[in-house]
């Protein structure tokens, strides 16, 4: 075991300090004095361990969390040689992953026990007499798992709707009016029914980028960029699953490419389609939704936030993309009472993806975009039908993600309530589980580590007075929002905010269609009034066990899910506390400023506030991110990450673990040192590193890890420590990692 020790001098022959100790010793007298002394010390230190160095903490905290340090680490691995083995070996060779989970860490974990709580208060019968919104989850839950009267209903509840809207040509053959038929009617009709509407064109209500004090409207490509959260979501009975642009524009040598089509064939023939019709129909259809993500933008291409803000007025849009009637198509999309005005300002995202459409529409036939969009929503609807729908599609995304078995119904059934209807489980979720004291303490924390952060902008040399100027005024005016917003708990408010959804216990589907049309005109409604940042619906993801970061509010956002566990626990030692929730908190603060929150200024709005050498010096530093993890390869699947990709998320797990360290240090001097944990012979701060490494000892399915490398913005969980630690000198100095060792390379890279 390779670790630090604080060892006594116990020859006494070779120093002059211990050679007087053993002459005063010789003289009785003194010498009596001495050991007086020595032992009134000894007993101090017994009866007072926290001021001892080498002392030990035994409350039951300390206990557990050393018993959980225990079960994880490998210590027959150098510490220096990798890192993450050695803080997560033992854990990722024995845990077995769950037959109905792609793959566990902490994250997961604390996921677990939430959706136990959640369950607890969901199915708990709330009194007649209780508000609405209280009784709502328990509504919707009870629709969910009433699969007797799911099975009774069958494809009805599609069918019926699907019908209404001119059928599925597939399925309703000749009978299918191709004359009649335009793409942008069934948009519009899939619009009042509850549908998505983003299948060719994506219409929403967003934050005007340069003015976040408004809303404006967006038009931009339908495309699914990403696909890791859509499986997770899925994995759980969630909306929709399709494949990512990622996988699309290979074609059908895409293994998972070919899934998808085998997939779109069996449901069609589920619905009552010909299998050799289907095949043949269904091929058309899938070959316009690849030509759809070859059009479209790749990751990479998104990270310049200016080139994905141009703006149009209404007539200037009809002008170049005639193909679409656009005020007709948008003020079919806004809610009652809204209309798109003459002088209206609209964003269009990726101006090349609709110089490219109109030509792929021209040439598509109907019946085969009619086909595509039927499919879509019928695939759509597949959670909400009876077991042979609902089993084919957990198939589907078992063959991607790798796991072996459905979720049980409760749990796909809490997921689905307690997203649908957050604010509300919120609300009950939080004066059972959230300590209030957490919020005072987590807030300390960040303002600490915000200090740090604003100690290395002082450091940086590389950054013009100006340009440091601006930053620290960005990073005093970020906003922190803590456990849950304080406007959750005012039942007025979330009365009023759900007067108008109405919920179906005995109709699963209908209701969750009518969901999402009281959600769509919830975001809608609000184009015309101006920006609440701190706004209920801004800030109500309340169980997520995450944290995240909005550019445009300039704010940060640390949920009460996250604040539990072994993310953060306030009676056990900070360097536990600070190497987990601290790195979080450092890595979300430092969003404001890697690639893409650099583009935006105190305030939220776009804004290029920094000097142009500066900028290149920042952009040469981010450059050695981006080849050090792009240079790593994942061994279980062979695949070289993505370090453009990945390269934001990287900078702020570099930056996040340094303010988090130093953060810890400070509270070291005002508070002394720590007792180490039981069991353990490593110092606080090397505790710290251990903690911060065990914030993401995962294991993996190989089929998850594949869509993760090839999809996610983020790393694998093993390169968002070794790389970050790679590049701490103070991680070297504490563990004494040799130069040039794998830990402690010679040449390193550094952002911030």
């Amino acid at each position: 075991m390779a670790s630090l020790k604080f060892d006594t001098d116990n020859d006494a022959t070779n120093s002059g300090p211990s050679r007087r100790r053993s002459k005063l010793l010789k003289t009785p007298f003194i010498g009596a004095i001495i050991v007086f002394v020595l032992v009134a010390v000894g007993f101090g230190y017994w009866m007072f361990p926290t001021h001892n160095e080498h002392s030990v903490c035994n409350t039951n905290e300390c206990r557990d969390t050393a018993s959980v340090v225990l079960s994880k680490i490998n210590p027959q691995i150098n510490p220096c040689d990798n890192f993450y083995d050695f803080s997560c070996g033992t854990y990722v060779d024995k845990m077995i992953i769950p037959e109905d989970k792609t793959h566990i860490n902490r994250l997961t974990d604390i996921a677990d026990k939430v959706h136990e709580q959640l369950k607890d208060i969901i199915t708990a019968e709330p009194p007649e007499s209780a508000p609405k919104h209280f009784r709502q989850p328990n509504m919707l839950y009870k629709a969910c798992m009433n699969t007797t009267r799911i099975e009774s209903l069958g494809s009805i509840p599609i069918t019926t709707i699907a019908n209404s809207m001119g059928g599925w040509p597939l399925i309703v053959g000749d009978k299918w009016d191709e004359d009649n038929w335009t793409w942008q009617d069934q948009i519009k009709k899939f619009h009042r029914g509850g549908f998505n509407m983003n299948y060719i064109i994506k219409f929403s209500i967003k934050v005007d980028l340069q003015n976040t004090t408004k809303r404006i409207m967006t038009v931009s490509s339908a495309i699914k960029l990403q696909l890791n959260l859509i499986v997770l979501c899925s994995l759980v009975g969630c909306i929709e699953f399709v494949l990512s642009r990622e996988y699309l524009v290979r074609g059908f040598n895409e293994t998972l490419v070919s899934a998808y089509y085998d997939y779109m064939v069996d449901i069609a023939v589920l619905f009552g389609a010909k299998k050799d019709e289907a095949k043949k129909q269904l091929l058309q259809s899938l070959e316009f939704e690849i030509a759809l993500a070859n059009i479209s933008w790749p990751i990479e291409k998104r990270h310049n936030h200016s080139e994905l803000y141009n703006l149009r007025t209404p007539q200037q849009l009809q002008a170049e993309y005639p193909y679409v009637d656009w005020v007709d198509y948008m003020n079919a999309l806004l809610p009652e009472g809204l209309s798109v005005q003459d002088d209206e300002i609209i964003n269009l995202i990726e101006p090349p993806f609709f110089d490219q459409l109109g030509k792929l529409l021209a040439r598509t036939p109907n019946r085969v975009i009619a086909n595509y969009l039927m499919w879509r929503i019928h695939e759509f609807s597949l959670s909400y039908l009876s077991e042979e729908f609902h089993t084919r599609k957990q198939k589907y995304i078992m063959i991607l993600a790798g796991h072996q078995e459905q979720r049980a119904r409760w749990k796909e059934c809490v997921y689905i309530v307690s997203k649908i209807l957050s604010k509300s489980v919120a609300l009950m979720y939080v004066p059972k589980h959230f300590d209030e004291n957490s919020k005072s303490n987590v807030l300390e924390m960040v303002n600490n580590i915000r200090n740090v952060f604003n100690e290395i902008l002082d450091e940086v040399n590389w950054m013009d007075d100006k340009t440091r100027l601006e930053a620290k005024n960005k990073l005093h005016k970020m906003a922190t929002n803590i456990g849950y917003p304080d406007e959750l708990l005012d039942n007025e408010k979330l009365n009023k905010y759900y007067e108008k959804l109405e919920i179906d216990p005995n109709n699963y589907f209908k209701s969750y269609l009518a969901f999402n049309i009281f959600q769509t005109n919830c975001i809608f409604n609000r184009l015309r009034l101006p920006v609440n940042k701190t706004n209920l619906a801004n800030h109500a993801k309340t169980t997520e066990v995450d944290a995240s970061y909005s550019a445009e509010g300039n704010s940060i956002y640390i949920p009460a899910g996250i604040l539990q566990g072994d993310f953060y626990n306030a009676n056990r030692p900070n360097y536990m506390n600070f190497g987990a929730i601290g790195y979080i908190i450092g890595h979300e603060i430092s969003h404001g400023f890697d690639v893409d929150g650099r583009q935006f200024d105190e305030e939220g709005n776009m804004r290029d506030w920094w000097q142009p050498d500066t900028q290149k010096a920042y952009l040469k530093k981010a450059q050695c991110i981006i080849e050090q993890y792009g240079n790593y390869t994942e061994p279980k699947t062979g695949l070289k990450l993505n370090g453009i990709n990945t390269q934001s998320e990287n900078i702020a797990d570099n930056v996040g673990i340094k303010m988090a360290y130093r953060a810890y240090k400070r509270w070291v001097e005002k508070h002394g040192e720590e007792q180490r944990l039981p069991g353990l012979d490593y110092t606080p701060q090397q505790m710290f590193w251990i903690s911060v490494a065990h914030t993401w000892c995962t294991k993996y399915r190989k089929e998850y890890l594949d869509l993760w490398i090839k999809t996610d913005e983020h790393s694998p969980s093993e390169f968002r420590i070794l790389g970050p630690l790679s590049n701490s000198k103070e991680f070297s100095k504490d563990f004494q990692c040799p130069e040039g060792s794998p830990m402690n390379p010679v040449h390193k890279c550094e952002v911030w």
